[in-house]
C-alpha cells in the first residue's frame, strides 16, 4: 500500500471528522434546540414553554467555538460582554467550550453561565471519567468570573454555571438516559437550613442518545432523530417539524441536511477503517481472499461487489 496515499486519506478523514462534529455544534446552538435541553435538564427552565425560552431567555448568539478568550487578560472585558469558548489561564492552561452561552433565570432575572460539551467519541471513557471532566468545567466557569462578575471578597455574585454533555455513543448500560450532578445540602449534625442560593451555585448534566425507538422522553428522541446517522434529511425535517413542533428554517433545514451529508461520509471512512484493520490481521494469519470478502461481507453488512471493491483498494 502507497504510504502518502495512506497519509493523503487520514488527513481527509480527520477533516471530515473535524467538519462533521462542527457542524453537529453549529445544529445544537440552535435556540430551538437549545431550548428544548434547557427546558428538560436544568430545572428553572422546567416551567417554561419552549418557544419562550427560545426567544425570552437565551441571551445573544451562542458561541461556538471560534472566539478565543484569556481568562487573565482579555477576559475581564469580553465575558461582561458576552460568552467566549476558550478560557486561557496563564497557570492552567487552555479549556475550549464547544458551544457557550448566557440564559436569564425566569424567577430571578439573573443570568446563568451555561455551556453545553457534544462528545461525539466511540470511547465514552477516554482514558478519565467524563463527568470530571464535566465538574472541571463548571469549576473553571465560576473561576473565571471573578473580576468580572465580582471582585474582592464579593462572593456573593457568583452566578450558577451547568455543564452539559451530550454523548452519541455511550455504554450500552447508559443509552438513553439522562443524569444530573449538583451539590446539595446535608445535615450531618443538626438541623439548619442555608439559602439554596448560597450553594447551588454549578451542576453538570450527561445526555447519553441511544437508538431511536427506546427514547424515553421527547428530548432523547429529539437528539437521537436530529443526531441520527440513519435517518435522511427530509425524514429528520419532516419529524421536527410535526412530531416537535419546530419551524424549519432555510438555515436549519441546511444545518441538517450537511451534517446528514457529513455523516454519511464519517461512516463510510469509519467502514473502511475497520475493513482495513480486519484485512491486516487476516492476512497476517494467511487467511484466503474468499474467506476474508465473506467475513468483511458478514460484518459490515456489505454486497459482494462492495465488499470486493474495498478489499482491491486496500491490497
Amino acid at each position: 500500500m502507497n504510504t502518502d496515499t495512506t497519509i493523503a486519506k487520514n488527513i481527509r478523514v480527520a477533516d471530515e471528522k473535524a467538519s462533521y462534529d462542527a457542524a453537529c455544534k453549529r445544529l445544537l446552538s440552535e435556540k430551538i434546540i437549545l431550548a428544548w435541553i434547557m427546558k428538560n435538564c436544568l430545572e428553572e427552565y422546567r416551567d417554561c414553554d419552549v418557544e419562550e425560552i427560545a426567544e425570552k431567555y437565551i441571551e445573544g448568539t451562542p458561541q461556538v467555538g471560534e472566539v478565543a478568550v484569556a481568562a487573565d487578560e482579555t477576559n475581564r472585558v469580553s465575558m461582561i460582554q458576552g460568552a467566549g469558548n476558550e478560557d486561557t489561564s496563564l497557570t492552567e492552561g487552555t479549556v475550549t467550550y464547544d458551544i457557550r452561552f448566557f440564559a436569564i433565570a425566569p424567577v430571578s432575572g439573573e443570568l446563568i453561565r451555561l455551556i453545553i460539551n457534544i462528545e461525539a467519541q466511540n470511547d465514552f471513557y477516554p482514558g478519565y471519567p467524563l463527568i470530571k471532566r464535566g465538574i472541571y468545567y463548571c469549576s473553571r466557569m465560576i473561576s473565571a468570573q471573578y473580576g468580572t462578575e465580582f471582585t474582592n471578597s464579593h462572593y456573593e455574585n457568583i452566578k450558577k454555571v451547568y455543564s452539559i454533555w451530550i454523548c452519541m455513543n455511550p455504554p450500552k448500560s447508559r443509552e438513553n438516559s439522562i443524569t444530573r450532578y449538583y451539590i446539595a445540602e446535608e445535615n450531618l449534625v443538626g438541623s439548619v437550613k442555608e439559602r439554596k442560593a448560597d450553594y447551588d451555585l454549578m451542576a453538570a448534566v450527561m445526555i447519553c442518545l441511544g437508538k431511536e425507538g427506546d427514547s424515553g422522553t421527547d428530548l432523547l428522541k429529539l437528539l437521537n432523530v436530529l443526531l441520527s446517522t440513519e435517518t435522511g434529511s427530509q425524514d429528520k425535517c419532516q419529524i421536527l417539524e410535526e412530531d416537535f413542533h419546530i419551524r424549519m428554517t432555510q438555515t436549519l433545514e441546511s444545518e441538517v441536511s450537511l451534517m446528514c451529508n457529513l455523516s454519511k461520509g464519517v461512516e463510510e471512512k469509519g467502514i473502511r477503517k475497520g475493513i482495513v484493520a480486519m484485512v491486516s490481521t487476516l492476512k497476517e494469519l494467511q487467511i484466503a481472499d474468499e474467506i476474508i470478502l465473506s467475513k468483511i461481507r458478514e460484518k459490515f453488512g456489505l454486497t459482494e461487489e462492495t465488499a470486493e471493491t474495498y478489499l482491491k483498494e486496500i491490497s
